[in-house]
């Protein structure tokens, strides 16, 4: 990278500054600085899962903006990773920020970054100091919920119930910005919310209003967001050169289209910036016109769009460059010493024992009780008609009688198990099973399960971590996998209905029970 020519003038300092970004906050303020003296910014990042190959984004920026002269501050937010719902377990804090700052530093020196330019913060070095922490008390008695929680909307993870801690993030990211001295935050416009209520609350504390500049969004290769959390979408900085190439084969791209093209958005984002002056090549072979070059993105946007360029030359000039930026970050990464971070920092999950029943194989769903009744042969039993979505109608048969009230269950929502063998009690046929917690002592008491609110019959419930699996069409009996699973399926001191500590939940939040806390469900 070449070094910040002490001779540019201020439009093309703001020129080098605002290339390739979606928004600018505060333009004015950001001319009139530039115009005065160097910018102070900063990037900081929340130190949770491995960063991908979309890091180069932001990292071609902050080459932009060392050769428009700025002071730019890399902060490691490692306090914000615990926040955000503990994507980053405490236990784990430290190594996640060594192995952040290890990779970052790596990628900045595989693109000719100068890292004497640059200064690395770590969060926890002065958020828990004194006068932070009472500025995070001040600025809590001044934030409603509804501020904080819209805030963070697009970047902290959204929950019905949401942790206090993830109503904090966004006034701790506000906060860095005074305590950093900087004039300006960069980021993702993803976090534009975060911003805007950092230019509010800012002033209210007496500190002034910053400048912020937004990156777009780049799409990953499957054409979505690229995110560390979906393997097939993103492109780890250690991926080795074949896992590379598999993954930009399997890349979104199709002829023509220009729309959500995560290898195009890469090239204008990455590849031609810190190509400088050296043009983009795509080799072809002769039979289709040769080898290729650009030196402006939409020259190279337009000759995809009209076909000149095949997807399979585009996808194999993205994969040389790739590789290129990846080899420096590979070979150091193969020390002893950032072998055993990077191990330890991102330990391998256990894997499942092999004989292990996943709870994925019950059929459970959301069903309305639209109709309850005495059986006519048995005192102990109910008969229900449930509505279990799409015109799916069910008989049960439940045996709370005397222990639920009837007009308790007419027209409620309970947790139905559907994939059992239907069974005839007391000649009436059941076809499904209602799931209650109960306890036996120091007196027999049951609760049907509670669907969290906006539920609908049909909703399909399942299990955290195991999400993706698919239900038997019928459980057989003989192999006993309800009652298996069963063994495990409580509620927890919340009255959070888990199986292994794995939350149960559909789409719209977690079940739960009114008062059986810590009860078996069966």
């Amino acid at each position: 990278m070449a070094s910040s020519d002490q001779t540019m003038s201020v439009d093309e300092k703001l020129k080098l500054i605002t290339r390739n970004l979606d928004e600018v906050l505060g333009e004015d303020q950001l001319r009139k600085i530039v115009s005065e003296r160097d910018l102070n910014i900063y990037w900081g990042t929340a130190t949770t899962g491995k960063p991908h190959i979309a890091y180069f984004v932001p990292m071609s920026k902050v080459a932009d903006f060392l050769r428009a002269g700025c002071h730019v501050t890399i902060l490691f937010a490692d306090l914000h990773a615990y926040l955000d719902n503990m994507k980053a377990p405490w236990e784990l804090l430290k190594l996640r920020t060594e192995y952040y700052e290890n990779i970052i530093k790596s990628m900045l020196k595989s693109i000719n970054v100068p890292l004497e330019k640059l200064k690395f913060v770590r969060g926890t070095d002065y958020q828990l100091k004194q006068d932070y922490t009472l500025d995070v008390y001040r600025l809590s008695s001044m934030v409603t919920e509804h501020d904080a929680k819209k805030a963070g909307a697009e970047v902290v993870k959204q929950v019905d119930h949401p942790l206090l801690s993830g109503l904090l993030y966004p006034g701790l990211q506000a906060l860095d910005e005074e305590y950093l001295k900087v004039d300006a935050q960069f980021g993702g416009v993803d976090q534009r919310k975060i911003f805007t209520y950092a230019e509010k609350y800012l002033p209210k504390l007496g500190y002034k209003k910053r400048i912020h500049l937004m990156n777009p969004m780049v799409p990953g290769l499957m054409g979505a967001k690229m995110s560390s959390s979906v393997a097939d979408s993103k492109i780890d900085l250690l991926d080795s050169e074949g896992d590379v190439n598999k993954k930009i084969k399997q890349a979104f791209c199709e002829p023509g289209n220009i729309e959500n093209n995560g290898l195009l958005a890469f090239a204008k984002h990455v590849i031609l910036p810190l190509l400088g002056e050296k043009p983009f090549e795509v080799e072809r072979k002769q039979e289709y016109g040769g080898n290729i070059q650009f030196t402006v993105f939409e020259d190279l946007q337009k000759a995809f769009k009209e076909e000149q360029i095949h997807p399979g030359d585009l996808k194999s000039a993205v994969k040389k460059y790739i590789n290129e930026m990846l080899n420096p970050i590979r070979q150091e990464f193969q020390s002893k010493e950032l072998k055993n971070l990077t191990s330890k920092a991102y330990p391998k999950e256990q894997p499942k024992a092999a004989n292990e029943i996943e709870p994925s194989r019950l059929d459970l769903r959301i069903g309305k009780i639209t109709e309850i009744n005495m059986h006519p042969d048995a005192e102990s039993l109910y008969v229900e008609k449930v509505d279990l979505g799409n015109g799916e109608v069910r008989t049960v048969v439940s045996g709370l009688a005397g222990l639920v009230k009837m007009e308790d269950l007419k027209d409620s929502l309970g947790v139905f198990l559907c994939n059992l063998k239907p069974t005839k009690m007391r000649g009436v046929e059941s076809s499904a099973m209602l799931l209650c917690a109960s306890v036996n002592e120091p007196e027999r008491k049951v609760e049907a399960l509670i669907p969290p609110e906006n539920s609908q019959p049909g909703d399909r419930v399942v299990f955290e971590k195991y999400e993706k699996g698919q239900p038997d069409e019928r459980l057989n009996p003989k192999k006993k996998i309800w009652e298996t699973l069963a063994t495990d399926l409580v509620t927890n001191s919340d009255g959070e209905a888990e199986w292994k500590g794995n939350a149960m939940l559909t789409s719209n939040g977690k079940i739960s029970v009114k008062n059986l806390k810590n009860a078996p469900i069966k």
